[in-house]
């Protein structure tokens, strides 16, 4: 139970520090897309409006145009540093003019067969491979200008941010995962501490609870002895033996806390063991006419402490037989699949619970309050099933079918 909740502390605490992190480093992408793309669009617009011509950029006489804050650049230095090429079309629609010295990796050709493709889309602005474009009537009041912008070294800057974002991010989760999980020991130690409490003390009441319920029981039989049974004194044994097997079962449920290495385990039939307890129920299902149906693969065998799985499978069969409906179905079936081990008990019932399937595993539930008292039950016979199943890592589950009738299955 502590290394389960260890666990899910360790699950629940990274699961926050990673959306915290998505949310951290996309929040940082995204707004570094969004500021290069408004750089770019800017710079296309400056280069554009100037026509590819530095000489077209305005500044006072014999003086360069001043350095924008903290040391950003000014639309000269913006101009020169950029990859572009310009191309002129006239009012038919000719090149008369293309100018290609301000980017290396475009030929003059390529040039003009990128601007003619761009000129007949009649796009004022858009994105053509790594080059982004805009069209403007020309300066000089006849044909168009159209100016591409190299815009590969700006994806290289997302892709840069990206994968260092992502490194950081990667190592920030790992080193967090660290921290956690040796933190979680002590986040949890007052639950832990608590826990073993509750189960110290369940361990010491059960045992100290034995004796008065062994002189209740001893002395009712004495007074038989003298006086004779009746309703009252029937009714005293009744409730010791209950109280008895609730003390039983909340034993086991203390115990299922320790490991399991300090079980003693051994290699036993499982098919004998099951077939064996099934046939102490037979007449007990026969008084209330439940036909009994199995379906059990022979020589499997299963390695644990015997005593568990033997209580195991009472604990299913007991409540299998308290619940079922007078002449109904049962079905108990066991079969190995390569190494997969499936135990189910199923059995049809007057109605089915009002609450999901997993309800039923909840300590002290009770379906139908007046039913499970004239039974005998004391809703914990699943949850005992439960903790003993997955002491040996396995999964039980419950669902419900046909309307009338409930399964359950456990796997090894």
């Amino acid at each position: 139970m502590i290394k389960t909740l260890q666990r899910k502390f360790i699950v629940t605490a990274m699961t926050a520090i990673s959306v915290l992190l998505l949310l951290l480093l996309g929040t940082i992408n995204i707004l570094n897309i969004y500021y290069v793309g408004n750089q770019v669009d800017k710079k296309l617009e400056m280069i554009s409006q100037n026509e590819g011509n530095p000489d077209n950029i305005p500044m006072a006489p014999g003086e360069m145009p001043p350095r924008g804050p903290y040391g950003m650049k000014n639309d000269y230095d913006t101009f020169m540093s950029s990859n572009f090429f310009v191309v002129r079309f006239d009012r038919n629609g000719d090149i008369v003019y293309s100018d290609v010295s301000r980017i290396s990796s475009v030929s003059e050709e390529e040039a003009k067969e990128l601007a003619e493709k761009v000129y007949t889309q009649n796009d004022l602005s858009g994105k053509i491979d790594s080059f982004e474009y805009m069209v403007r009537d020309s300066r000089m009041g006849f044909g168009k200008v159209v100016v591409f912008l190299d815009t590969s070294g700006d994806i290289y800057s997302y892709i840069r941010v990206l994968f260092l974002s992502a490194a950081i991010g990667i190592a920030c989760w790992l080193f967090m995962l660290l921290f956690v999980i040796l933190l979680s020991k002590q986040a949890i130690r007052p639950i832990a501490e608590n826990m073993e409490k509750q189960k110290q003390f369940v361990t010491n009441a059960g045992h100290e609870i034995k004796t008065p319920i062994a002189i209740i029981q001893s002395n009712t039989e004495a007074m038989e002895l003298y006086n004779g049974e009746n309703k009252w004194s029937k009714n005293i044994k009744e409730q010791t033996v209950r109280l008895n097997e609730l003390m039983k079962n909340l034993l086991t449920l203390a115990r299922m806390d320790e490991s399991s290495t300090n079980l003693i385990q051994s290699d036993f039939s499982l098919s004998q063991l099951l077939a064996d307890h099934i046939e102490c129920f037979r007449e007990t299902l026969e008084l209330r006419r439940i036909t009994l149906q199995t379906s059990i693969q022979p020589m499997i065998s299963f390695r644990a402490n015997q005593e568990h799985i033997t209580q195991l499978i009472s604990a299913l069969m007991d409540n299998t037989v308290k619940y079922t409906n007078e002449g109904g179905n049962v079905l108990v079936s066991l079969e190995r699949n390569h190494k997969r081990i499936k135990l189910q008990f199923k059995n049809t019932c007057q109605q089915l619970p009002p609450v999901p399937p997993d309800k039923l595993f909840d300590r002290f539930y009770r379906a139908d309050e007046a039913r499970t008292q004239k039974n005998g039950g004391y809703g914990i016979g699943l949850s005992v099933a439960q903790s003993i199943t997955e002491t040996y890592k396995g999964r039980i589950s419950a669902e419900y079918e046909n309307g009338n009738t409930i399964v359950f299955t456990i796997r090894f």
